[in-house]
């Protein structure tokens, strides 16, 4: 009999129960895997796995995917524009996906007949693993501890403390999970409606005070420097986050729509994902025309859901990251930030592809391409369809 169960591992609070429990209560022999989307350094990978070997998994694997996640994902995130319900970046969101597929060619190579995450039954991750999992190894049996026992956060640190597991229990009051994208942060307060995270959660403090000045480049609507050195986009965004990051800049706190059809909240400190999008999308206004504009922010939104739903298997998905990536071959160039504590300011562009061209006219002092009499002109031809249906329905 196959006992292997492939447990999708982070090293936070309920994937330590989950190896208590699957190994203790149901004598499995646990494959903890860890994916990495950039929310790991070298140190900290090692630091799991020497947790994972001392709560008793049989064998460790560290999976880095980072590259995969931003080129699959981030960054058309990025060319649409996309932050759900204009406020979240979809940091978690977007990664659970990757993971899971990660963790789903993990088992199948193994060849295990098990296969376990530590998704809560109450949120959205439980959906995004559970759908990979089924399309991708279907044959696999599906064990969610957490879920399936409804445990409250205390409950499982009881049970840890039981089984004699050292931890920083006061740290394990928060869920932070850590990406390329951006960190969530989930605990007692987001569970209400009204109260604040405080500034002990978020794990970066904000410690620069005076305002600097950064700037932004982007090819073809990647962004791929900062400040004049060109590093590619998976560092750019990691050196952005470090910069910007103590500022406190890119903290929210975001309510929406669950998959399963319950609201949820949830604190994030995205200081990067937030300037990155806010930048690219002022140089889009500048470099793409208005039609461009409107259809890409409804491809983008669309785009934006559905991944957050755990639809990115679909293959309608490829359609609209063929649309999204064809609207940005002109997308290149500089814009100029100005970071201060907790906001920032968008101050500019420079682009070779900036249609705000002088040689047309310049809005609301000269038009330079056109006369008065063609104004009035065209003005009455396109008042004609609604001239026409007033005088058609005008009362008597």
């Amino acid at each position: 009999m196959n006992n292997i169960v492939v447990l999708a591992f982070s090293g936070g609070l309920d994937t330590s129960y989950c190896v208590k429990y699957l190994k203790h209560e149901k004598n499995f022999e646990v494959h903890s895997v860890l994916v990495n989307t950039g929310g790991f350094d070298d140190e900290e990978l090692k630091e799991v796995e020497r947790k994972a070997y001392n709560l008793g998994v049989t064998k460790h694997t560290n999976i880095d995917a980072t590259q995969t996640f931003y080129e699959k994902a981030v960054r058309f995130l990025v060319y649409g524009n996309v932050l759900r319900y204009q406020t979240y970046p979809l940091s978690v969101s977007a990664e659970r996906v990757f993971q899971a597929l990660e963790i789903a060619n993990y088992a199948n190579k193994v060849g295990a007949k098990h296969i376990a995450h530590g998704s809560t039954g109450a949120g959205n991750d439980q959906v995004r693993f559970d759908l990979v999992f089924n399309i991708l190894v279907p044959e696999a049996e599906i064990i969610t501890p957490i879920r399936d026992q409804q445990l409250s956060r205390q409950t499982e640190i009881e049970y840890l403390k039981g089984h004699g597991v050292e931890m920083n229990w006061e740290k394990a009051q928060y869920s932070i999970n850590k990406g390329l994208w951006g960190t969530s942060v989930g605990g007692a307060e987001t569970l209400t409606s009204h109260q604040a995270l405080p500034e002990s959660a978020y794990p970066t403090q904000r410690t620069a005070t005076e305002p600097k000045k950064v700037t932004l480049h982007f090819e073809k609507g990647e962004f791929v420097g900062v400040d004049g050195e060109i590093l590619g986009p998976v560092k750019s965004i990691q050196s952005l986050e470090k910069m910007a990051s103590v500022y406190g800049i890119g903290r929210d706190i975001h309510v929406g729509d669950t998959i399963i059809g319950i609201k949820g909240r949830v604190g994030f400190e995205a200081a990067a994902p937030v300037l990155i999008l806010k930048a690219h999308h002022a140089l889009e206004k500048h470099t793409l025309t208005k039609w461009q504009l409107y259809w890409k922010e409804q491809m983008g939104n669309w785009y934006g859901m559905m991944l957050h739903e755990g639809q990115y298997l679909d293959p309608v998905m490829r359609n609209v990251e063929a649309f999204l990536e064809s609207t940005q071959g002109n997308v290149s160039g500089t814009v100029f930030l100005k970071l201060h504590p907790y906001r920032y300011e968008v101050e500019g562009i420079e682009s070779l592809h900036d249609l705000m061209s002088s040689k047309f006219g310049d809005y609301g002092e000269m038009n330079n391409a056109w006369s008065g009499e063609d104004v009035k002109g065209f003005t009455k031809i396109l008042a004609n369809q609604l001239r026409i249906f007033h005088a058609v329905n005008e009362k008597p």
